[in-house]
């Protein structure tokens, strides 16, 4: 037994050597931990860093009632709101609106949402805080739609800066009546806006300003339309009263457009007036070619009647007259009346053949033994070489009673159909009177209506183009 004593005191020596230095080294290890732990405690925390905060805790939403305005009961609450156009979606003449998609942003302060923070750093939230605080109830007069963008999510900002100043941000479309004057269309410039009102708060407890004057609208320089040209952005603001709930802070986003005029000249004014001069073409037909005068006529009518029905399928049914509106419809008179033209043409040509067929009835010219077949060719104006010939030795001059020798000396009327008796003493002659007689035909086919009406309605139609344009350019 006693030599087995000493093995067990060593080996229980042994054992509370290692129980006290592994009891050292835990205290050192706590000791360390609390240090770390003081020196940590000695900085301010920042609250908006600790990820165990909420954020209704944060900014105390639960202990206010935000469904009333901030220092409800006292003076007005200024709201600053700038604006940011991303696009000029469309311009609808027939609906008389427009579509734009704008950044709308509002600017207050509300003291029951300050919060103590270290670094002074603001926090961002989302759409879902916005409907647990108080946010101007701003929205668009004269709107017909429009919707907050909500791809992928809900396109609203809320930031919240230690002080109470909040900053309220939204991506809106919207689509708002626009009051147009088509009096010089498509020579016209039209004026529209966007106009923004609290729906609930007056004036005495809302006051809707632009925070940044002018410069509180912005625009992308990107921003192009098809038909306008975007002139200016300007904003201006004004009170706004009702009669049954008071006086409105209203803002405007004034915006002016000008109509792009070359399509119009292609689509409208070219065709209508090439259509008139195709209608002066047949001043220079034959004015016994009826079919061809009359398919040119109608046919020019109908093309105008098919403009003036394109140009107003796209317009609005206003009561007034508009720029197109004079153009095309003078060219469809001038069209329509150069068939009139030849109306009047054909009617007193068919008057003075019968007149003529009269004359030639009551006094013959002298066949002197010449066969009927024959004597009836030279009345209608066709003559052989040897009609010529046996023509020849005898008087130029028609016989005429005395009666209706008088009547001519009264009136001096040049008649278009002549019968004329000729004196040839050669072939050369011949040939030549022929010659003369063809040209005499075509002279005297033409009538005095047709000569005229080349010169009056192209006269008239550049004047009425020099005055249409100078008026409305």
């Amino acid at each position: 037994m006693p030599y087995m004593t000493k093995p067990l005191l060593i080996l229980l020596c042994l054992l509370i050597t290692g129980e006290c230095r592994r009891h050292v080294h835990r205290v050192r290890r706590w000791t360390g931990n609390v240090e770390t732990q003081n020196s940590l405690a000695k900085k301010p925390p920042d609250v908006t860093k600790s990820r165990k905060t909420k954020t209704e805790h944060l900014l105390k939403v639960d202990d206010h009632d935000f469904t009333m305005r901030p220092a409800f009961g006292g003076p007005a609450i200024p709201v600053g709101v700038d604006v940011q156009v991303e696009s000029l979606d469309s311009i609808s003449e027939v609906d008389m609106d427009f579509t734009m998609t704008l950044y709308l942003r509002h600017y207050w302060k509300d003291e029951r949402l300050s919060f103590t923070s270290s670094t002074n750093k603001s926090m961002t939230f989302d759409g879902r805080l916005v409907k647990k605080i108080w946010v101007p109830d701003v929205f668009f007069v004269h709107s017909k739609r429009s919707f907050i963008h909500d791809t992928t999510t809900d396109n609203i900002m809320l930031r919240v800066f230690p002080d109470g100043h909040v900053l309220y941000s939204l991506r809106v479309t919207v689509t708002a009546a626009c009051n147009m004057d088509f009096s010089r269309f498509p020579l016209d410039s039209q004026t529209c806006s966007l106009e923004l009102e609290s729906y609930a708060y007056t004036d005495e407890d809302l006051m809707l300003y632009w925070k940044s004057g002018d410069e509180s609208l912005s625009t992308d320089d990107r921003i192009s339309l098809s038909q306008f040209l975007i002139q200016k952005f300007h904003t201006t603001s004004r009170l706004a009263f009702y009669s049954s709930t008071g006086w409105y802070n209203r803002l405007y986003i004034n915006f002016t457009l000008r109509r792009h005029i070359f399509f119009f000249l292609l689509q409208t004014y070219f065709p209508a007036t090439l259509m008139v001069m195709l209608s002066w073409v047949s001043f220079w037909i034959d004015r016994r070619a009826v079919p061809a005068r009359v398919s040119l006529g109608i046919t020019t009518v109908l093309t105008m009647s098919t403009i003036i029905t394109g140009v107003n399928a796209s317009m609005p049914r206003v009561s007034y007259i508009k720029a197109v509106d004079i153009y095309l419809w003078v060219s469809f008179v001038f069209v329509f009346l150069s068939v009139l033209e030849y109306a009047a043409v054909n009617y007193l040509s068919t008057v003075q053949d019968r007149r003529e067929r009269k004359m030639r009835e009551r006094s013959l010219p002298c066949t002197c033994g010449m066969s009927q077949t024959r004597t009836m060719t030279m009345l209608d104006g066709t003559y052989s070489e040897a009609d010529t010939n046996s023509l020849a030795g005898y008087t130029e001059e028609p016989m005429v009673p005395e009666e209706e020798q008088e009547e001519l000396h009264e009136v001096p009327e040049k008649p278009e159909h002549m019968v004329v008796h000729l004196s040839v003493s050669s072939e050369s002659t011949t040939t030549k009177k022929k010659k003369s007689l063809r040209a005499l035909n075509i002279i005297q086919n033409t009538h005095a209506i047709d000569k005229y009406s080349r010169m009056i309605f192209p006269g008239s139609y550049i004047f009425f183009n020099l005055i249409y344009w100078s008026v409305y350019c």
